[in-house]
C-alpha cells in the first residue's frame, strides 16, 4: 500500500489560498522550497491542508532525525508546559538546563572536563562559539572554508560561502574572517586527483599561516565535519587531522560545526567521530530539539569558562521547553539500534541511485548515513553543474508527493535528510518518485537544449 496519498493537484486549493496570504503578509526574501501548506505531521509523513499526504525527505532541513511529533518528545513538552514555560536561565536555575548540559558534556568527543552553553539556533551557537574562542585566546582571526554555511547573522553570514544566495546586498561584513579552499574530493582542480587535492589543501592550511594570518592572531578554525549546504561533502579525515595539528601548535580553538551533521544524523552522535579527531568545541542544533528551537556549544571547560560573567547568554536560550525536548530526543537517539538506522538510509539511497548513473545526469552520490546527496552535472567529464534540471525536478517531486530541498555550492544537488527510522519501503517509494521527477525534468531540459534558438 503506498504511503503517498494525493487527493488534489499539488498545490491544492487551500494550499494556494494560504500561499497567497503568505505572499501578502511575509517578506518575499523568505524562501520556501515546496509549495505545500502543512496541517499535521507524524514520523516521516506530512499531511497538507488539502488532505494530501507526503513523504518528507527534507525534515525541516534535517531537524527531524527522530521524526515529526515523536510521541516521547511530545509527551516531554506537554509535561513541561504544565510546569513552567520560561522562567529564564539568566534569572533562575531549573532542572532542564544543567541536565541537558550534563548529557551533552558526556556525549561529545574528548576525555576531558566539558561545559555546555545553550542557545536558540545554529547561527547563535556559532556566534557564541567564536566569542568564547576569542575570549579564551585573546585573538580575533577565524579560518573558515569555501562552500561552508554557518548562519545568517552578520558574523555567521561573513563566515558563510555562496555569496549570491546568502550575502548579496547585506554587507559590510565582519572582519577577521579568512576563507580557504575546501578539499572536495569530487572536484579537484584540473591535473590533480582527489588525493593530491587533499594534500594541497593541507599544505595550503600551513601556507595560510604565512600568507593570510599569523598563528599568533588565530582564534579558531571552524569546520563542518560533513559540509551541509555546500553539498554533503564528508571532510577528509586527513584534513581534519591537519586542522587539529595546527590548532594544537598555534593554540587556536578547533570548532566542529555539527548543526546539520550531528544528533545521530550520520549514524554516530557526531559526524566527526567517524574520523577519530577530537575538536575543542562542538556546535549542535537542528535535530537536537526535533523542531523546538535549541542549540548548544559544548567543549573544554577551560575554554568555555573564558568569557567574563554576563558575557554570554540570551533571553530564550536553554528554555525549559527546549531542554525537555532535547533530553527526550537524546533518549530516543540512544535507544538500542536507533542511530544504526542511518546505515539503512545510506544503503537504500545508494541502491536506488547508483543504477541510474548513465540514464540520468548523475555526477556524484555521497554522504554518510541519513545525510545523503545526489549531485547532477551536464557532463560527467567536465562536471559542469546542472542547477536548472534540479530546480525543475524539485517541484515535480512535490507534485508526486515527496518534500525535498536542494543543496550544493552550485545548487545542483538533491539532499536526502529523512528521519533515521523511516521504513525502508517508504523510503524506496519516495526515492522512486524523486527519480521519476528527475527523469521528467531531464527529458524536458534535453529537448529544450536541442531546440534551435
Amino acid at each position: 500500500m503506498p504511503y503517498i496519498k494525493l487527493n488534489t493537484p499539488i498545490p491544492g486549493p487551500q494550499s494556494v489560498a494560504l500561499q497567497k496570504r503568505r505572499a501578502d503578509a511575509v517578506p518575499k526574501g523568505l524562501g520556501q522550497a515546496n509549495a505545500v501548506a502543512v496541517a499535521s505531521a507524524q514520523g516521516s509523513l506530512v499531511t497538507d491542508v488539502d488532505g494530501n499526504t507526503f513523504i518528507d525527505l527534507a525534515c525541516g532541513i534535517g531537524m527531524m532525525a527522530v521524526g515529526h511529533n515523536r510521541p516521547k518528545v511530545v509527551a516531554a513538552l506537554q509535561a513541561q508546559v504544565a510546569q513552567a514555560v520560561h522562567p529564564g536561565a539568566l534569572v533562575v536555575n531549573f532542572e532542564g538546563y544543567p541536565a541537558l548540559a550534563e548529557r551533552l558534556n558526556a556525549l561529545t568527543p574528548g576525555d576531558f572536563p566539558k561545559k555546555t552553553l545553550l542557545a536558540n539556533g545554529g547561527a547563535e551557537a556559532v556566534e557564541n562559539a567564536v566569542k568564547i574562542a576569542r575570549a579564551y585566546t585573546g585573538r580575533a582571526g577565524i579560518i573558515v572554508f569555501e562552500g561552508a554555511y554557518h548562519g545568517r547573522t552578520n558574523l555567521t553570514m561573513s563566515m558563510t560561502s555562496k555569496y549570491g544566495l546568502f550575502k548579496k546586498g547585506f554587507g559590510p561584513f565582519a572582519s577577521e574572517v579568512y576563507r580557504l579552499p575546501f578539499p572536495n574530493p569530487y572536484r579537484p582542480p584540473a591535473g590533480m586527483d582527489a588525493g593530491a587535492w587533499i594534500d594541497w589543501c593541507c599544505w595550503n592550511l600551513e601556507n595560510a599561516l604565512v600568507a593570510q594570518i599569523d598563528g599568533s592572531a588565530l582564534a579558531c578554525i571552524v569546520i563542518e565535519p560533513v559540509m551541509g549546504e555546500g553539498g554533503f561533502i564528508p571532510t577528509p579525515a586527513k584534513f581534519l587531522r591537519k586542522i587539529r595539528e595546527i590548532c594544537d601548535r598555534t593554540g587556536a580553538v578547533m570548532i566542529a560545526d555539527e548543526i546539520q551533521s550531528g544528533s545521530g544524523r550520520t549514524g554516530k552522535m557526531y559526524a566527526i567521530e567517524h574520523s577519530g579527531v577530537v575538536p575543542d568545541l562542538v556546535i549542535t542544533a537542528k535535530s537536537l530539539g526535533a523542531g523546538v528551537p535549541v542549540s548548544a556549544v559544548t567543549g573544554r571547560a577551560e575554554i568555555m569558562d573564558a568569557p567574563h560573567l554576563g558575557g554570554i547568554g540570551s533571553t530564550y536560550g536553554g528554555s525549559p521547553l527546549a531542554c525537555a525536548a532535547a533530553l527526550a530526543v537524546l533518549d530516543v537517539l540512544h535507544e538500542p539500534g536507533f542511530m544504526e538506522n542511518a546505515k539503512t538510509v545510506e544503503r537504500v539511497v545508494r541502491e536506488v541511485w547508483e543504477p541510474l548513473r548513465g540514464e540520468l545526469p548523475i555526477g556524484d552520490i555521497r554522504g554518510i548515513g541519513a545525510m545523503m546527496v545526489v549531485e547532477f552535472v551536464r557532463d560527467t567529464h567536465s562536471k559542469e553543474p546542472w542547477m536548472e534540471v534540479i530546480a525543475d525536478a524539485v517541484p515535480l517531486a512535490v507534485k508526486r508527493g515527496v518534500l525535498l530541498i536542494r543543496a550544493g555550492l552550485y545548487s545542483n544537488c538533491i539532499r536526502f535528510l529523512p528521519a533515521l527510522d523511516i521504513p525502508e519501503d517508504m523510503l524506496r517509494e519516495a526515492l522512486s518518485a524523486v527519480a521519476d521527477a528527475v527523469r521528467e525534468a531531464y527529458a524536458a531540459r534535453r529537448e529544450k537544449d536541442t531546440v534551435p534558438a
